[in-house]
């Protein structure tokens, strides 16, 4: 399966949108406060793709978007794959490229926010040389000021 990483254009938000929606539903719910999951409404995934479209890497697979990384600063802040590429390597070369991303950025250590009931991508970062520094209190932006999520807080010195 060739992959191609690149930065996302405004016409790669509405694909984003959708593999983050479905992605955050099957990590999150569950794992994070109602008051998140109120607002974090259908509709406010695609109004964020296209808001973030600057902080967005995609991966293609045969053309299409099949993934995504959002990198700001030394964090993170998202990496989803589409439901039909999970387990294909797509992920790998997302997480790999955000490390790329955060180096190119000066910076030699990147960090990231993991639900802790979010068993399976605790576990794909773990594989991928990422450290759990323990619990910590993220501040997930809301419409109506941040709210608090309990997270584990994942690193990775970046060589």
């Amino acid at each position: 399966m060739p992959l191609t990483l690149r930065p996302a254009t405004a016409a790669d938000a509405d694909a984003v949108a959708r593999i983050w929606y479905h992605g955050w539903q099957d990590g999150h719910l569950g794992n994070v406060p109602d008051e998140l999951v109120r607002v974090r409404t259908r509709e406010s995934f695609w109004e964020r793709a296209a808001d973030r479209v600057g902080d967005t890497a995609v991966a293609l697979v045969n053309g299409e978007v099949a993934g995504f990384v959002m990198v700001v600063g030394d964090e993170v802040e998202q990496v989803y794959v589409s439901s039909d590429h999970r387990g294909s390597g797509v992920a790998g070369g997302l997480l790999a490229e955000a490390e790329r991303l955060v180096g190119d950025g000066g910076h030699s250590r990147a960090w990231l926010a993991v639900a802790p009931g979010n068993a399976r991508a605790r576990r794909f970062y773990e594989r991928c040389g990422w450290v759990d520094e323990g619990e910590f209190d993220n501040q997930a932006p809301g419409p109506d000021g941040p709210i608090s999520v309990p997270c584990r807080r994942y690193v990775k010195t970046l060589v």
